[in-house]
Formats: C-alpha cells, structure tokens, sequence
C-alpha cells in the first residue's frame, strides 16, 4: 500500500548485500576491541550488551576479543534483536564462543532498546522465557542443539508493524537465555533471572541503531538516555553511526541533491542526551571527541582490476546498493531511477574518481562515572 510507511533498514536483500560486500562490520568490531581496555571487571561477569545484534558478527568479535584479554572471567552477553533472520545468523555465531569460553551466558531478546537492558517490558506484559543448556563441548554440538531451537524462534519472534512508524513490533516479548551444563554452577549468579531487572553493563554497543534522518531529541529519548542508564559505574557505551563526507554521499547527493542524508551529527546527539537525562548528566563522561578521533572508515571489497576502464555490472549493483543502503533510501524514491541508467553512470564515474567505494562512520562514548 502506497500509505504504509517503510523501513529501509528491513530490507533484507539490501542489507545481506551491504554486509557481504562491505568491511563495516570488522572495522566495527575493531573500534570496539579499543574500548576493552577501558573496562574493569567485576564480579560475576563482565556485561555485554549489543543493541542491535544484526547478524552477530560484531558481538561474537567482540567476545573474541574479551577472550583474549580475560580468558578466565565469565561474560554475560545479551543482545537485542527483532529480526528473526538475525537471530538465527547470530546463533551461528555462537557454538564456537562457547568453546573457546566456556564460562558464557548468552541472552538475547526482541525487546525495545528502552526495556531490552533489563529483560523487561516497560508495561506489564507475559514474556516469554526458555532457558537452554547446551549439553557436550563441541561447536557441531552446540550448533545442532541450537538449530532446533528454530521452531521456538518461529513462534516467539513474531513482528507486527506500527501503523504510526513502520517500525517492527514484538508479538510475543521474548527472553532466550544459553550457556554450557558443564558451567552452570559457576555461572549460577550470572544466569538471569525473570523478574531481577539487573542491568549494570560494562560496555554496551549502539552500531546503527536509529534512521538518520529522525530528530536527535528522539534518538536521545528512546534509545541514548535509557542505555546509558543500563551502564554500571565505569560502563562505557560506544555509539557508531553514519556520518557521509564520503564517495558514497557524492553518488546519492548526485541523484537526490535536496536530500540532507545525514542531518543529526554527534554533537546533536551528546547535545539532546544532555537535555533528556537532566540533572543525571552529572554521573558521565559526555566528552565528545573531535576530528579523526571520532571517524571510522570502511570499504566495498573490489578486487584492482574490477574498478578499471570498463566497471562489472555486479560491481555497479552492489556499490549502488551499498550507497543507498547507507543513505536509508526507501524504495519508492529507488524505483523512480531504476528505468534509467543514469544512477549506474554517476557510480562509474565516482568509482574511477576513487579507485573505489569508501564510507565514513562517527563515533563516540558515554562512559558512566565510578
């Protein structure tokens, strides 16, 4: 229906093409690795929580990471995610953490970025818990035990959308908890519980987490204001969004010049978080940082010779796509271009003015106050 409102981001050809041809998510998960070494372990755990898992890869590089730095402390990570095909990616991430740690709850849940810290819902609602214990040592193991939780995940991570947003919705608020039988004792004070609402986290990610284009003071709102409330003294938060100033701005500020892609900057957003916790801005570090200390790039994976005097159409589909991807370009506007051949002609063309695809994100962190 031409009155429905559309969410690019869940797009899932566009956004499995993005991932696959771009390095965002390991330059991503590099930048994170840096901010391990600003945390404090405290017991039980160290407290993970990713809002917005995608397909996982960042959160288990993450906990790969972790790993390596403390191989004998356990780790509670808990994701958020609505995407049922997400989910699913993500528990193919996870057999071989749980080797390599055995002392590892995962949780993960389709609550909302207000609720999903604490494992519950703002309003009272029946949640759904299951709690799984991998038996065995092996990642075939542990992959097979997770791929029967499919008929679970079906049902459990169901969405409706917002007739006001487009936004997906829960049908059913879901809480699935994983960890080893062989560690259950040891992870016993780590394990959730329903009803505790501990939240506490040493680091929480927010890579993309909004539309760029929805005001900062909303962003703060629903998203910035109660994740930094989750943190535990000492918790840092690293948010990461896009941020243009790059080819793949140039090739959509080609077509649609009117278009302001990226209008609420980093500055906008500490801005708007301020204005939203109040008198609470007292307990962070809100120090945003300035020049290449916030920007992260990442690239289209081309090969030298795919960028010469006469470029693949593949190559031009999956720059393009990368392009408005980023960009958030919803496919009505999409369609009004794909007649044509001009939008391949202007990707070609800022394709050899670069030798290639860049993109640059922001970042910045909100580290709560010991």
């Amino acid at each position: 229906m031409a009155d429905k409102p559309f969410r690019f981001f869940d797009n899932r050809l566009k956004y499995l093409t993005f991932v696959n041809t771009t390095n965002e998510k390991w330059r991503i998960s590099e930048r994170v690795a840096q901010e391990l070494d600003h945390i404090t372990p405290r017991p039980p755990a160290v407290r993970v929580f990713d809002a917005g898992m995608g397909d996982g890869t960042v959160l288990a590089n993450t906990l790969r990471a972790l790993h390596q730095r403390h191989p004998t402390i356990p780790f509670h990570a808990v994701g958020k995610e609505i995407s049922l095909e997400d989910i699913r990616l993500s528990l193919a991430n996870m057999p071989d953490r749980l080797v390599e740690h055995p002392a590892t709850v995962v949780t993960m849940t389709n609550l909302f970025y207000a609720e999903a810290p604490w494992l519950t819902p703002n309003k009272p609602a029946e949640v759904t818990w299951k709690f799984v214990a991998l038996d065995g040592a092996s990642s075939i193991g542990f992959q097979e035990q997770l791929r029967d939780l499919d008929p679970f995940l079906v049902e459990n991570w169901q969405v409706k959308s917002s007739p006001k947003t487009g936004n997906p919705l829960y049908v059913t608020p879901t809480v699935l908890v994983i960890y080893r039988t062989d560690h259950a004792f040891l992870l016993d004070n780590v394990i959730p519980r329903e009803g505790e609402r501990q939240a506490h986290y040493d680091l929480i990610l927010a890579s993309q987490p909004w539309r760029a284009r929805t005001p900062a003071p909303l962003k703060a709102k629903s998203i910035l204001a109660p994740l930094s409330r989750a943190l535990a003294p000492g918790g840092r938060m690293l948010t990461v969004q896009s941020a243009g100033g790059d080819p793949a701005e140039e090739i959509v500020n080609a077509i649609w010049p009117d278009i302001d892609l990226f209008p609420v900057n980093r500055y906008d957003l500490i801005a708007a978080l301020k204005q939203e916790i109040g008198p609470e801005t007292a307990d962070f570090d809100l120090t945003i940082p300035s020049g290449g200390d916030a920007l992260l790039s990442y690239r289209m994976h081309t090969l030298p010779e795919e960028v010469g005097p006469s470029i693949g159409t593949s190559t031009l589909s999956a720059a393009w796509n990368a392009a408005t991807y980023v960009a958030q370009i919803d496919d009505q506007l999409l369609e009004e271009v794909h007649g044509a051949t001009r939008h391949y002609d202007i990707t070609a063309d800022i394709l050899h003015k670069y030798g290639g695809l860049w993109f640059n994100d922001e970042a910045f962190t909100v580290t709560r106050l010991r």
